[in-house]
């Protein structure tokens, strides 16, 4: 019994303490800037450190000149780009880069890598997929906590702003987004693709509405290339308004061409519908 107790004191002290956490601020707390640039959406996510009467950028400062740095704290700075854009003149594609710099009194060099960790150590002997100069001037006040920001917001750019202390480090940000309007823009122009006709057809059909619309847009996405699921969309539009004939046609087809890709499911399916329509046409 005595036993006993002393493995349920045992398990008692230990599930309180691996229940005991204790939280306190964070020396360098995380901070998240989320942007959209022209239609482009730039997160960056980083640790903020604090000055605290230190010397930053200097010689023999915090941050020594000419050496390779975290830009903030923690873990690697991140830096995620919905599109592909320019940083600095430099092309990158869309996806996350882990921002590392090497400061010096004039200029920044800025070196991103495509994101694999939070570890900033494990990217300094790697090579980053752009290597660009950030242009650096004197703040007359002073930033207190590193901040990282999105600034001088245009239609097609913007700039990345890293200030800490009295130095601030600017990078130009340019997006596609003059070529991603137009390119909207002439989709809209040219009118619906036989994807949207589709999609209405099927939303369409599914809600039991205007089965006269849906049956015209479905023929319209079919014009050309239909696939066999498409074709049996077609034919239940049909046989539900009661164009047996044609649903069986349309079902033939789609068949057919379920044959060709190997589609079991829609052999089945199609052959069941062929032989129910059949009989009522």
């Amino acid at each position: 019994m005595k036993k006993v107790l002393f493995f349920l004191c045992l398990m008692t002290a230990l599930v309180l303490q691996s229940n005991a956490q204790i939280r306190t601020p964070q020396p360098s707390p995380s901070g998240k800037v989320m942007q959209t640039v022209g239609m482009t959406d730039v997160t960056i996510e980083y640790s903020r450190p604090s000055m605290k009467g230190r010397t930053l950028f200097a010689k023999n400062g915090l941050v020594p000149f000419g050496e390779i740095w975290r830009t903030g704290a923690n873990s690697a700075t991140k830096i995620t780009f919905s599109t592909d854009a320019k940083v600095g003149g430099a092309e990158v594609a869309a996806g996350s880069y882990a921002i590392l710099t090497k400061p010096m009194a004039d200029k920044w060099t800025v070196m991103l890598f495509p994101y694999e960790s939070s570890n900033w150590g494990s990217y300094v002997e790697k090579d980053p997929a752009a290597t660009v100069t950030a242009q650096v001037m004197k703040n007359p006040t002073t930033v207190e906590s590193f901040m990282m920001a999105i600034d001088g917001l245009t239609n097609n750019g913007a700039t990345l702003v890293m200030a800490w202390g009295n130095t601030i480090a600017g990078l130009p940000i340019e997006v596609p987004a003059k070529e991603m309007a137009m390119a909207s823009i002439e989709r809209a122009l040219n009118g619906p693709t036989a994807g949207d006709y589709y999609a209405a057809a099927a939303y369409y059909h599914s809600e039991g509405m205007d089965l006269k619309k849906a049956h015209k847009w479905v023929k319209m996405a079919n014009a050309e290339g239909a696939t066999y699921w498409q074709l049996r969309l077609q034919s239940q539009i049909e046989a539900d308004l009661k164009m047996y004939k044609e649903a069986v046609a349309t079902a033939k087809k789609s068949l057919d061409k379920a044959k060709e890709a190997g589609n079991n499911d829609y052999i089945r399916m199609n052959e069941a519908n062929i032989k129910k329509w059949s009989m009522k046409k």
